[in-house]
């Protein structure tokens, strides 16, 4: 098989999820309010459809989709997309939901790009990596993070669901000695902690592969990690469907610390990560 410029991939795979995000902004300025109930979204397949056709032309190889299912033959290459991760929340009017696009070379992420192109506070935000940069881009820009060096203190940033501002008390004794912020996207979460912004993103329901890898990848680049449940790294099979039950993302030890605590009062059918 042909080497792979993995660099070149990403540049020419942040046109592409850049393209495909001028849906979710047109969606969300639609005259109409967006389409779709509850979890589903008409623009995600819409994303999906477009995003599976350019990045398969770019690098073909297996692929694994959220909305338009996949294609595992064995190839060393897996494509693992989520066209809206947030979608529930996107429904509801929450800004922040992502575009995230993974990629696995023998299971191992190694190349991530997300991008949230309606923010509450940061406009349009793209963070990617690819294997061979020595720091993650947050829109163009190399960030410096260096995650194994982090500690959950006072003044620490824990990336939790949207749902936390229903359960603020809860989530600021979990969280301590850091603060809790709430938003969608666990992609985003992931991807934001890498960037900097804060020390662990949090997801307390199962995850499949296309909410993770793209995060996973920006964690790597940072010398960060993803835990499940059980403060294992978690993994990828040819069964993506779950990949964990929860998972901690972010500087190791603040991870750690985190999942031993009892998130178990916000397990609550409300709460949607």
């Amino acid at each position: 098989m042909e080497a792979i410029n993995l660099i070149t991939l990403l540049d020419q795979a942040v046109v592409e999820v850049t393209l495909a995000g001028e849906l979710l902004v047109s969606e969300w300025k639609r005259p109409g309010g967006v389409r779709g109930y509850e979890d589903k979204a008409d623009v995600d397949v819409e994303i999906e459809q477009k995003l599976r056709e350019s990045l398969l032309q770019l690098l073909d190889c297996d692929f694994w989709g959220e909305e338009t299912g996949h294609v595992l033959n064995g190839h060393p290459y897996c494509w693992v997309i989520d066209p809206n991760d947030g979608t529930s929340d996107f429904l509801k009017g929450l800004k922040g939901s992502s575009i995230s696009v993974g990629l696995l070379r023998n299971s191992v992420p190694v190349l991530g790009v997300v991008y949230a192109p309606v923010t509450d506070d940061r406009g349009r935000d793209c963070i990617a990596w690819a294997e061979g940069l020595p720091h993650p881009l947050r829109n163009g820009n190399p960030v410096d993070v260096d995650l194994s060096q982090k500690k959950l203190t006072c003044g620490s940033l824990v990336m939790v669901s949207a749902a936390a501002v229903g359960k603020p008390g809860a989530n600021k004794e979990l969280c301590s000695p850091g603060t809790f912020h709430a938003m969608p996207s666990i992609a985003y979460r992931l991807a934001r902690v890498a960037a900097g912004d804060g020390v662990c993103a949090v997801s307390l329901y199962p995850v499949s592969a296309h909410d993770v890898v793209a995060g996973h990848a920006l964690l790597r680049a940072s010398q960060g990690d993803l835990l499940d449940q059980n403060g294992e790294t978690v993994t990828y099979s040819a069964d993506m469907g779950t990949v964990s039950l929860k998972c901690f993302g972010g500087a190791p030890t603040a991870c750690l610390i985190l999942l031993r605590r009892d998130w178990s009062d916000l397990l609550h059918p409300r709460v949607i990560s």
